[in-house]
């Protein structure tokens, strides 16, 4: 499995590489940058952990973007997941960025499917409580808050990405406000059982 991972690390580092070439003639963005990674359809790569894009709300993913670009995520030594993506971002222009945006949202949304194991959604409901204040009562997300959608995103990605808040390997460079909000928020699920259940909850709201 890290075999695989780091093989399509690099082969995604290539990519990037051909990015920059591109921009430099303003030539079309070429969507091998990205399903490489994410897929051909954009529902997401389990096995190196790139998440579904087709339906992620643009000014989101824009967000992720830019703070890859501008090294306020992928940086922690730990986060394995970002560190393989910032390469990718950090030699995108604006009118990359734009491009990208375009073609992701010309993909049809399908909620991805429930994978893990071992949640309890009951317990998960009284936990999402706190989460429900910016991300919605049915995890639909708040563009005015900066929240994106959590039902139909792929739940190992999830599980993933709250244990990085918990952890500090996401959210710890200053000028990630979002990401420090997330950290604060991510405190009161406290382990993994308690991420989880929170995710199995969520499984039920993508339904």
């Amino acid at each position: 499995m890290l075999k695989t991972f780091l093989l399509a690390c690099s082969l995604c580092v290539m990519c990037v590489g051909g990015v920059n070439a591109a921009e430099t003639e303003r030539e079309p963005f070429d969507d091998r940058y990205c399903t490489t990674c994410h897929g051909a359809d954009g529902r997401g790569n389990e096995g190196v952990q790139a998440p579904r894009l087709a339906g992620m709300e643009s000014w989101y993913l824009r967000r992720q973007l830019e703070n890859f670009r501008a090294d306020m995520r992928g940086v922690h030594p730990q986060d394995i997941e970002g560190i393989a993506m910032r390469p990718m971002a950090t030699k995108l222009s604006d009118e990359s960025i734009d491009d990208i945006i375009d073609w992701v949202g010309s993909w049809e949304y399908v909620p991805a499917e429930a994978t893990i194991e071992g949640g309890d959604p009951a317990r998960g409901r009284g936990l999402y409580g706190g989460c429900a204040v910016c991300h919605g009562d049915r995890a639909q997300g708040n563009e005015s808050l900066g929240a994106p959608a959590l039902a139909g995103q792929n739940d190992w990605y999830l599980v993933t990405q709250l244990k990085n808040f918990l952890a500090g390997y996401r959210g710890a460079h200053p000028g990630d406000t979002y990401g420090a909000q997330m950290r604060t928020m991510v405190n009161t699920l406290r382990n993994e059982a308690g991420i989880l259940n929170v995710v199995s909850y969520i499984n039920t709201l993508s339904r």
